[in-house]
């Protein structure tokens, strides 16, 4: 293979690798995204509200129970 064709492969290789880097880039911005609080749209906001509503019926079975 000839400089050229080598520096085209080079050229070709970075560009693959940061596409992918980008890529990942991308996605870990957004997955933190839904575990972050944003005022009830969030994964972590859902998982909030169920927590609270656990321990909500945990509270009147034990008032139930006395």
């Amino acid at each position: 293979m000839s400089a050229v064709d080598w520096a085209g492969f080079v050229v070709a290789l970075i560009s693959i690798i940061g596409s992918v880097a980008i890529g990942i880039k991308w996605l870990v911005k957004h997955y933190l995204n839904e575990l972050k609080p944003n005022g009830g749209s969030s994964l972590k906001d859902s998982v909030n509200r169920l927590e609270r509503q656990v321990e909500e019926i945990y509270r009147i079975l034990l008032t139930k129970r006395k």
